[in-house]
């Protein structure tokens, strides 16, 4: 199977989409097709073996619209163009349209009466027919090529809709000129007008709404200087740089593209990626991303990934997939749409029909008819909830939370349980220093001793003494005759001094009573400790878990504060799962829990009835992430295209998890309530019109309004 992503040009209602969806979809070799109207583009998975890509395209062409190619991380600005010139395009018709049409509605709703007949008929009739034609035919010229091409295939859309109405009024007003009875042709021009406006302010709407993808793409850097062989700096494009190569990247300036560090050290603005504020440190052998800002030293980096391979390539796709998905509601929605049209044609007959009976009068009986075709509008349907996802989606990206579905933001509401793996999500993952006791020295001197000693250790808790001694900054003196005793510690000379450094069991002769205290204390709080002796005499006890991770316990008491069970899960003893737990606020825990079991857990809430979240770090977790009804996966640069999660919060933080339920609930909010005032809108709307209480102008008016109205109610989400 093959997945390939290409822009439509010329659909202009949500009826369009689900047609041309119908049509991909019936085509042999077609596994799955999704038409998405606000972002005008197709993705389609289908058999290589049965299909190509020219002949999708051409199940497009035969519908009447045309191809845009398929967008890259390299072109991804030329996609951004051409929305910015479909949007140039709409506004030079509708001020076409204008020009021509506001003059002959000021002539027919002041009666103006000009001097003088053209065979016998009024001259201000004339030109207002003269200037409606021009408006119908010209700048509407659109909607009926559309009808057209579609009624040769039997089918009717949006543009069905204006079509006729429009294209009635205009012919019916031209017989009433020769006949000498009502015109209309105001009604003709100015709802052409009004429907361009719409369109207009709809693709300006709708480019704001999907921009967050484009900026996102714009924030790599444009060039990079390249260093050859002998040393030499050339500045090229960064579609030159190829995988393998050195690039120097100075203080203040982006990186080009990920790659490693080979040489130099600086801390690095990475806020673009994960939505963090500080600055993160980098050194010979670390990881680092385009688009993030060297802040310090210059470094020279080896380039791992070019464009459309790096992470911010995968953000900015994640977010493409999430607005081009379709939620559940919006499958309902796009089949309501598609039977929409062929039902107001109906009730539009219908509606004549009925009047022609009642008054026996056709000017009576068309206006209510061209009606109710022009204020039909499954354009307000069809928008209701993709342009919601897309500016969702848009600012969950801001705030480094990326929303990979529709459906996700479905899932994410009326949650009861939120289910966290301890390691990676609530903690940090690796040990840290949390508590240092001196004993007549001070707590600077325990650590430095401790940490030269450690230098020379490979155990997994040097490492965090080492780490905590580089935070403070602290000078390490030489260390010599080190020798490691496996199981209990390490000791070397130190200014002459026997430095040890070892666990309780290994010190147990030089213990003091209140030293012991001290280490059972600790060790009651589930941290394990070590004992630094200088010529077998006590000087500090230092004490190293796997802390809790800055911001977590708020997090923890903002989800409880709404509403929300949180319950954290984890493979360690009981015993240091309800210290961890009890640090965090957590009054709910399941220890000793083996990864395979997490997903039973999930299932097991799920069946008392509840509706759970599911918070991890993608590596074990990804069964139970799959299983809850909202699957959160917290990753760093690296982590951040795992698959099982409906949510990826990028930079692993654990405070944006109210923030990324409370946007899926607010974003699926907007939609219900954009559906209601589109449901609503055409419920009324469309009886008002069939009663003749609406007149066609005040219609067309009211149906463009409704589209923009639902596109401005979604933008509150950037916000």
């Amino acid at each position: 199977m093959k997945k390939i992503q290409f822009g439509i040009e010329g659909m202009h209602c949500a009826s369009c989409a689900v047609k041309i969806e119908g049509s991909l979809g019936k085509k042999s070799g077609v596994h799955s097709a999704n038409v998405n109207y606000a972002l005008a583009e197709a993705q389609v998975e289908f058999d290589e073996s049965k299909l190509s890509e020219e002949d999708l395209h051409k199940v497009i062409k035969d519908e009447g619209y045309s191809i845009k190619p398929e967008a890259t991380a390299h072109t991804q600005h030329n996609a951004h163009e051409h929305m910015q010139g479909g949007t140039r395009a709409a506004k030079t018709k509708t001020l076409i349209a204008a020009l021509f049409g506001i003059p002959a509605f000021i002539l027919a709703m002041f009666m103006i009466e000009l001097p003088g007949s053209v065979a016998g008929m009024s001259l201000s009739g004339w030109i207002q027919g003269i200037l409606a034609s021009i408006v119908v035919l010209w700048p509407g010229m659109e909607f009926h090529r559309t009808a057209f091409k579609q009624a040769k295939r039997f089918q009717a859309g949006m543009d069905t809709l204006i079509s006729m109405g429009t294209l009635v009024a205009l012919a019916f007003s031209w017989w009433q000129l020769f006949v000498g009875g009502e015109l209309y042709f105001e009604t003709a021009a100015i709802i052409t007008v009004f429907i361009l406006l719409g369109r207009y302010l709809e693709a300006t709407s709708k480019g704001k709404a999907s921009e967050a993808v484009m900026k996102l793409l714009e924030l790599g850097a444009k060039r990079a200087h390249r260093l050859s062989s002998t040393g030499e700096i050339d500045e090229v494009d960064v579609d030159e740089l190829n995988v393998g190569d050195r690039v120097l990247v100075k203080p203040g300036e982006k990186v080009p593209l990920d790659g490693t560090i080979m040489e130099g050290a600086s801390s690095v603005d990475e806020s673009m990626l994960t939505g963090e504020s500080l600055p993160v440190g980098k050194k010979v052998g670390d990881t680092i991303y385009g688009a993030t800002v060297n802040q310090q030293g210059s470094l020279t980096i080896r380039i791992e990934k070019l464009a459309g391979d790096s992470v911010l390539a995968q953000i900015a796709q994640l977010v493409k997939d999430a607005q081009q998905n379709k939620a559940p509601i919006q499958k309902l929605v796009d089949k309501i749409a598609g039977i929409f049209v062929p039902i107001v044609i109906g009730i539009a007959l219908l509606t004549f029909v009925v009047w022609m009976v009642v008054t026996g009068d056709v000017t009576a009986s068309l206006l209510p008819a061209v009606a109710v075709l022009v204020i039909a509008c499954p354009c307000a349907l069809g928008l209701a909830t993709p342009t919601a996802i897309l500016v969702g989606t848009g600012r969950g990206a801001k705030e480094g939370i990326l929303i990979k579905n529709g459906e996700a933001l479905e899932r994410g509401r009326n949650l009861d349980v939120i289910m966290f793996d301890k390691t990676g999500t609530l903690t940090e993952g690796k040990p840290l220093v949390t508590d240092l006791v001196a004993f007549g020295v001070s707590e600077e001197e325990v650590l430095s001793l401790a940490a030269a000693i450690e230098t020379h250790s490979e155990h997994p808790l040097a490492q965090a003494i080492i780490n905590a001694s580089k935070e403070k900054k602290l000078v390490l003196d030489s260390v010599s005759n080190v020798e490691s005793i496996t199981g209990k510690g390490i000791q070397g000379s130190v200014s002459g001094k026997i430095i040890s450094v070892g666990s309780p069991r290994m010190m147990e002769a030089h213990l003091l009573p209140e030293q012991n205290a001290h280490i059972s204390r600790l060790q009651n709080e589930a941290k394990t400790t070590v004992v630094v002796t200088r010529d077998n005499q006590v000087i500090g006890v230092i004490a190293i878990a796997d802390a809790p991770k800055q911001g977590a316990a708020e997090t923890v008491a903002l989800l409880e504060k709404n509403g929300l069970e949180v319950v954290m899960i984890t493979g360690d003893h009981t015993k240091t799962a309800e210290a961890i737990a009890e640090k965090l606020g957590i009054t709910s825990f399941e220890a000793e829990v083996l990864p395979e079991q997490k997903l039973q857990l999930v299932k097991d809430r799920q069946q008392q009835g509840k509706r759970v979240a599911f918070v991890g770090d993608g590596i074990n977790d990804a069964p139970a992430i799959t299983q809850a009804d909202l699957g959160i996966a917290v990753g760093t640069g690296t982590d951040i295209a795992i698959e099982a999660g409906q949510i990826v919060l990028v930079g692993g933080g654990p405070e944006k998890i109210p923030v990324a339920i409370d946007l899926a609930n607010r974003t699926y909010t907007v939609i219900k309530q954009n559906l209601f005032w589109a449901f609503f809108y055409n419920i009324a709307a469309v009886p008002l019109a069939a009663l003749g209480f609406l007149n066609p102008i005040i219609a067309s008016g009211a149906m463009a309004f409704s589209s923009v109205s639902v596109v401005l109610n979604s933008l509150r989400l950037r916000k």
